[in-house]
């Protein structure tokens, strides 16, 4: 969709309807998937444009396993020291299983003992959302990916220095780059 087309924009009361010059409805969904986020690319060693990933549950469901699936699209949760990269040691970036997105460093990985991966802090703060979560009956801050949405894991402020922080991240929400690919 070309930037020109766009000369008269607007939503019509929640019904989620947006009207281009053209009178073409486009729906929400589709208006997302236009969305631009400024995130931290590794590889590219600065921050870059990129698309916000929207999907249907179908979509998510075709290209994730069915444990990234519960975990990233329906907050799941794996049992601790079952997932991938609790104990990995190699050097190199976290990404995103749903988009790619570049989560964290291994620089920034550290042994909590919780039997889930843990960093002191992401590779950029825009590359992940974070918000409250009241599920089990208490207050804790869940962290998603930026970029896709998905459920990463939570924020404890029980982490090493600089920052006290610990991202308690399900390794089957991961994939791993290795430093000499990246």
């Amino acid at each position: 969709m070309d930037r020109r087309d766009f000369v008269f924009l607007m939503c019509l009361g929640g019904l989620g309807l947006f009207i281009r010059s053209k009178d073409l409805a486009v729906s929400v969904a589709n208006a997302a998937r236009l969305t631009r986020i400024r995130v931290f690319s590794v590889k590219e060693g600065d921050y870059i444009m990129t698309d916000k990933v929207v999907k249907t549950e179908a979509e998510w469901k075709k290209i994730l396993s069915p444990e990234q699936f519960k975990i990233l699209r329906k907050k799941g949760t794996e049992r601790a020291f079952t997932g991938k990269y609790w104990d990995n040691k190699e050097e190199g970036v976290y990404r995103c299983a749903g988009c790619d997105n570049d989560l964290f460093s291994s620089e920034a990985k550290f042994k909590s003992g919780t039997g889930w991966p843990s960093y002191k802090e992401p590779v950029a703060e825009e590359n992940v959302g974070i918000e409250d979560d009241y599920s089990f009956f208490t207050r804790r801050t869940e962290v998603h990916c930026a970029r896709c949405e998905g459920h990463l894991g939570h924020i404890f402020e029980d982490g090493p220095p600089p920052t006290g922080l610990r991202y308690c991240i399900n390794g089957n929400a991961l994939d791993f780059a290795k430093k000499e690919s990246i």
